[in-house]
């Protein structure tokens, strides 16, 4: 019986590659189908969206609310200006440019890639005779799903990069959470995107998120600390 060599030890599939494909796999199949308008795909999207517009047009009330939420609490620009507050305090309070420059480089290069796949896409969005909520541009992915996914992405990272204590992180992840998930519902209740938009926004926020974060982590802070 020979002993264990212990100078070769198992590979292990790195977390950050691992998690990138799991996002990477159905954000490339959801793009497709979308993009070839896959009819069982459709069908879906048409009924789910169908109900939700019939909810919204019977409850007004409701759908003010979400109105509200959608063009101030999480509207993309909303986001891009917490986006740009943290990239400030980053400068200001820490003096550390080149995480300031990462963090704003992410979310530019989410907001790059959402405009160009709506561009290729080119996706019609919903189309109602009573409509509650009007939205212009191409409909894949959503743009106000991908850049809340992008931007609460990277401040919890940032906030489990410099030790925030228990309760603000449990605060900020529960806001994030909320508002990640809520952005999309509610553009789903007023009509301006169909299911899957969403659903690929969330996908393609955390697929940009995911390979910044494990590259800064792995390659650009060790070498900032030498």
């Amino acid at each position: 019986m020979h002993p264990a060599r212990l100078d070769s030890p198992p590979r292990r599939p790195r977390p950050a590659l691992a998690l990138c494909t799991a996002l990477a796999v159905p954000s490339v199949l959801l793009l497709v189908l979308v993009a070839v308008r896959w009819s069982p795909l459709m069908g879906l999207d048409r009924d789910i969206a169908r109900s939700l517009h019939g909810r919204a047009v019977a409850d007004p009330g409701i759908t003010r609310v979400n109105r509200v939420l959608t063009d101030w609490v999480w509207d993309p620009w909303t986001m891009r200006l917490l986006c740009a507050v943290v990239v400030l305090a980053l400068v200001w309070r820490l003096r550390d440019w080149l995480l300031a420059g990462w963090v704003a480089g992410t979310c530019l290069v989410g907001t790059l890639l959402q405009q160009g796949l709506k561009a290729a896409v080119d996706r019609p969005r919903p189309v109602w005779r009573d409509p509650v909520d009007s939205a212009h541009y191409a409909a894949f992915p959503s743009g106000h799903a991908m850049t809340a996914a992008v931007v609460c992405g990277l401040v919890l990272w940032l906030l489990r990069r410099y030790g925030a204590g228990r309760a603000l992180w449990r605060t900020a992840l529960a806001l994030a959470v909320v508002s990640v998930l809520g952005v999309g519902l509610t553009r789903l209740w007023l009509g301006v995107h169909w299911p899957t938009d969403v659903l690929g926004g969330w996908l393609l926020g955390a697929l940009t998120v995911t390979p910044a974060v494990a590259a800064y982590d792995r390659w650009v802070a060790p070498n900032a600390r030498a």
